[in-house]
């Protein structure tokens, strides 16, 4: 048995949850996937996924295999690629899992100028806005907002954020401009529920004990909660660099400025056996200089 290929077939499998589909992604029969695992089951004397009709999952002791498999499946790739000289020109697939509001707003628009510079390499982009299990889903990296607690990932910091609240200019002509923490009691709140939790992230400010964790509407985008906020839908606190641009052109307006502080970091994470990839490097090096520029922009702005 090939070990390292049956890893890689049980993994895909685990990731998808279908034999099917694990097989047209690797270009493989059924019956040799479904072979591949088997052996692989065979040789560890354990039952890594259960089967039903509907769908494959994986067992308890398949999830431990899983995530080491990924790990041991990471340090081969990172080890070709450099006996090929891979970091003079990175190629192969590479998963990216981002915040909506980054991938459309800064990734997208830059994305031809980065498939030029590297036209050997594959992008597999997620827009996703929950914190992805970035071993058990296979996503080679991440762009995070906030602070990285796990200790099998690398995070590695390439922007701070302040905080702001904003609001329409019309919104703020008819409800009027907040002075303190007290008088927001008496506003439209839009909330942004955690990405980890689900669970509103409550308001807190410097100087005050005032605390708010009461929304007239709560979102789980910061896109829609800014598209809320332009449309006059009531007063949204979010951070500098997603809403940076609409306050420069003077579709929102700041409030409160005196009482919001620093915002949650910005970093690039990926599993810290993929310490060696290229692949991973240079898209790294190109998420933190888009971040660079548009932050520049602003403070010229």
């Amino acid at each position: 048995m090939d070990r390292l290929h049956a890893m890689r077939v049980y993994s895909r499998v685990a990731r998808l949850g279908s034999f099917a589909r694990a097989a047209d992604d690797l270009e493989l029969s059924r019956a040799a996937v479904s072979e591949a695992v088997a052996a692989l089951e065979k040789h560890l004397g354990a039952r890594l996924l259960t089967r039903t009709t509907r769908r494959v999952t994986v067992t308890a002791e398949g999830a431990d295999f899983l995530e080491r498999c990924l790990r041991i499946l990471a340090e081969v790739e990172a080890a070709e690629e450099s006996v090929r000289g891979a970091r003079a020109r990175p190629q192969g697939s590479l998963r990216v899992d981002v915040p909506t509001a980054f991938g459309r707003g800064l990734l997208l628009p830059a994305l031809p100028q980065f498939m030029q510079r590297y036209p050997d390499l594959k992008l597999d982009l997620r827009f996703n806005d929950r914190v992805v299990d970035l071993i058990a889903e296979q996503v080679d990296v991440a762009v995070r907002v906030g602070v990285v607690r796990q200790k099998s990932y690398v995070a590695r910091r390439i922007a701070t954020t302040r905080r702001v609240i904003v609001a329409s200019p019309a919104y703020l002509a008819t409800a009027g401009r907040p002075l303190r923490p007290e008088d927001l009691a008496g506003h439209r709140l839009l909330g942004l529920a955690s990405g980890a939790t689900g669970r509103p992230q409550a308001w807190r400010f410097r100087a005050s004990r005032v605390q708010v964790a009461e929304f007239a509407v709560v979102f789980n985008l910061a896109e829609a909660q800014l598209a809320a906020a332009l449309a006059g839908a009531g007063l949204a606190q979010t951070i500098d660099l997603l809403a940076g641009e609409l306050i420069a052109r003077g579709r929102l307006e700041t409030v409160l400025d005196g009482y919001v502080g620093e915002g949650p970091p910005i970093s690039i994470v990926y599993p810290a056996a993929a310490r060696g990839s290229a692949r991973l490097r240079v898209f790294a090096d190109f998420a933190a200089g888009l971040l660079l520029r548009f932050q520049e922009n602003l403070t010229r702005g």
